[in-house]
C-alpha cells in the first residue's frame, strides 16, 4: 500500500527542515545571545606583581579567574578545592585561561603547601599565586568597583571574571543579586551553575571570534 500524501510530507520535514530549523535556532542563540557584560572596564593590571620564581603576570589576553586569599590562603582552602573541580579541572588546557590570585608577599610558604594539595586534583601550571605589595593588592581589588571589600587579611572569597582586555565580566540581571560582579567560591553550587556557564560563555565568545578571523584569512 502506498503511504498517504500527508505522510510523506510528515516525513520529509523530519528529515530535512526539522534539522535546519534546530541548527538556525542555536546558530542564532550562540551568536545574539552568549554574551557575558561587561560590568567594570580596564582593571588594574599586575605589574607589580610576580610569582614565585620572579616571573611576571599579566591579564591581558588571558581569560583570569581573578581571586584575593589574603595573608593565610589556607583558610581559605574550601574555595580553592571547589575552584579546582568545577572551574580549573575543566577549562585549564584552555592555553590563555588562568586562576590568578593576588597574595602578599608574607603569604608565599602558605601559598605553596596550599598549591601542593590543588596539584592532586589536575597539573597547577595555570594555577598562579603572584605576590605584590599590600597597597597593590588593594589597588586592584579596588579597581574591580564591585560591591564587596577585601578584610583585614587582604582576603576574600569572591572571585572574579577578567577578559582578555582586562574588563571584569559578570551579570547585570541575576535572578537571585541583580548584578553579580563576583562567585562566592564556598558555595559549590554558585562555582557550579553560575561562574562555570559564565566561563563557557566567555571562551565561547573567543572561539567566535578565532573562528571568524581564520575564516576571513582564508578568503
Amino acid at each position: 500500500m502506498k503511504p498517504q500524501p500527508f505522510k510523506k510530507y510528515i516525513v520529509i520535514f523530519i528529515l530535512f527542515a526539522l534539522p535546519i530549523t534546530a541548527y538556525v535556532f542555536f546558530a542564532s542563540g550562540v551568536n545574539n545571545f552568549a554574551k557575558l557584560p561587561t560590568l567594570t572596564p580596564s582593571v588594574h593590571g599586575l605589574e607589580k606583581f610576580t610569582l614565585q620564581d620572579g616571573s611576571p603576570v599579566q591579564l591581558k589576553d588571558n581569560i583570569t579567574v581573578l581571586g584575593f586569599f589574603g595573608k593565610n590562603p589556607l583558610q581559605q582552602k574550601v574555595g580553592a578545592y571547589n575552584l579546582a573541580h568545577k572551574i580549573y579541572k575543566k577549562n585549564h588546557e584552555f592555553k590563555d585561561f588562568q586562576i590568578v590570585f593576588l597574595l602578599p608577599e608574607e603569604a608565599e610558604q602558605t601559598s605553596q603547601e596550599l598549591k601542593q594539595r590543588l596539584a592532586e586534583i589536575a597539573a597547577t601550571d595555570q594555577w598562579k599565586f603572584a605576590f605584590g605589595p599590600s597597597e597593590e593588592i588593594k589597588n586592584v581589588f579596588s579597581s574591580l568597583e564591585s560591591n564587596f571589600s577585601l578584610d583585614e587579611n587582604l582576603a576574600t572569597p569572591y572571585v572574579f571574571i577578567i577578559d582578555k582586555d582586562q574588563n571584569l565580566r559578570g551579570r547585570k540581571d541575576d535572578e537571585d543579586v541583580g548584578v553579580l560582579y563576583g562567585y562566592d567560591s564556598r558555595e559549590i553550587a554558585e562555582i557550579n551553575n553560575k561562574m562555570s556557564d559564565d566561563i563557557k560563555v566567555v571562551l565561547a565568545e573567543y572561539r567566535l571570534a578565532l573562528k571568524k578571523n581564520n575564516a576571513k584569512r582564508e578568503i
